[in-house]
């Protein structure tokens, strides 16, 4: 299954692709905050989108304590049709690396099984 994750700069993006990599999940991340193609994360649809969020004050710490709320804002807003269209949208302030991972992954989990059982059995 394809993983795509978005989200503003700081929100985790390349720390969570990494984690998803690692445990063999195909994890890219697109729809970058300074990017000109607004609905990059459309082609190819994945199986996944993921949107990751994180507030400005954890954005601040992550990317330093001068990042401009204007540019926090700006990446708000230019990502706004990728999160409205995310099947799953996490607050990596509030969660662990690990914590973001595991409900990726539960998610994955309930897609692959419900894919299976939409099958039927195979003669």
């Amino acid at each position: 299954m394809r993983v795509v994750l978005v989200g503003p700069c700081g929100a985790g993006k390349s720390t969570i692709a990494a984690e998803l990599a690692r445990r063999g999940i195909d994890a890219v991340v697109v729809g970058q905050e300074h990017s000109i193609v607004r609905d990059l994360w459309r082609r190819p649809e994945p199986d996944l989108l993921v949107y990751l969020d994180a507030s400005l004050e954890t954005v601040r710490a992550r990317r330093g304590h001068d990042w401009p709320e204007w540019l926090y804002r700006l990446e708000q807003e230019r990502l706004a049709e990728a999160r409205a269209h995310a099947d799953l949208v996490l607050d990596t302030g509030l969660l662990t690396v690990d914590e973001v991972v595991a409900r990726i992954l539960a998610v994955l989990t309930e897609r692959a099984s419900r894919k299976k059982s939409d099958e039927g059995p195979r003669a």
